[in-house]
């Protein structure tokens, strides 16, 4: 098993104690729940999406997120404004490339994020082989390959880009292009409610807005997602249920919860 230098219960126990402002970029079909995500898990969030503003916000942010769901011009000159400020700061940042290898326009928008350097990229595994430019199978936003098929572009990518990457799944695999770790937390039921992908890169912007580093912030956003789901299925009687309850359980959820369930290897 890889050695992670921070646990998931150590790094949910450090981010609540930062409370750190994470800065969103991300698609209109998930801002409420995403902000309502990062405050049950102790998280303070901010959507602020304006070339003429995410410069300056990102700056002063403890994390940017940047969600291309939603992606226009107008959006993509914002994200690139929030990059090259939180970069210039050393701010860390995380891309989701949401779709990425659907449209032309998409792809393009990835591989300019990409050469951004992000801390994290995380997306599904037919997201991340489309960024590592491998053969895909998604549609759309949808994943038709599983985690595990993207290993080996999780390396390639994270060792081209210098980031920490995850390929989510029903087993998550997160790599730097040296370490590599599987995570088995979760539930099908996360299928279920939009966002909740886009949930877990929120929340991987929270643990790095609280000084982690990049592999164990992805690993210990991953886990909490996963350790909350799993905890709020029980008894949730479909869709609906499962979303307040995840809420709920996000709010919850106590470091040595994680450190009781997570499922990493």
């Amino acid at each position: 098993m890889t050695t992670l230098s921070v646990s998931p219960g150590e790094a949910l126990a450090q981010m609540r104690a930062a409370r750190p402002l994470v800065h969103n970029i991300t698609n209109y079909v998930v801002m409420g729940w995403t902000a309502n995500v990062l405050l049950a898990a102790g998280a303070a969030p901010a959507m602020i999406h304006a070339e003429e503003e995410a410069g300056e916000f990102a700056a002063i942010a403890s994390a940017l997120v940047i969600n291309i769901g939603t992606i226009s011009q107008p959006w993509l000159n914002g994200m690139l404004a929030a990059t090259s400020a939180a970069n210039a700061v050393g701010k860390p940042w995380i891309l989701d490339p949401v779709g990425g290898g659907a449209t032309a326009f998409r792809r393009e928008a990835v591989a300019t994020l990409l050469l951004e350097r992000p801390a994290v990229v995380r997306g599904n595994a037919s997201e991340i082989l489309a960024a590592a430019g491998s053969a895909a199978t998604g549609r759309g936003v949808d994943a038709a390959d599983e985690a595990d098929a993207a290993v080996e572009a999780c390396g390639r990518l994270a060792v081209r880009s210098g980031a920490a990457v995850v390929a989510s799944g029903a087993v998550d695999v997160v790599s730097d292009g040296t370490r590599l770790v599987r995570i088995a937390n979760g539930t099908p039921m996360l299928a279920g409610v939009t966002g909740t992908g886009c949930a877990a890169t929120a929340l991987i912007g929270a643990f790095l807005g609280a000084g982690l580093p990049a592999f164990e912030a992805a690993t210990a956003g991953m886990v909490l997602l996963g350790v909350a789901g799993e905890i709020a299925a029980d008894g949730a009687s479909g869709p609906g249920s499962f979303a307040v309850r995840l809420l709920d359980t996000l709010a919850a959820v106590t470091p040595a919860d994680l450190e009781a369930r997570a499922r990493v290897s």
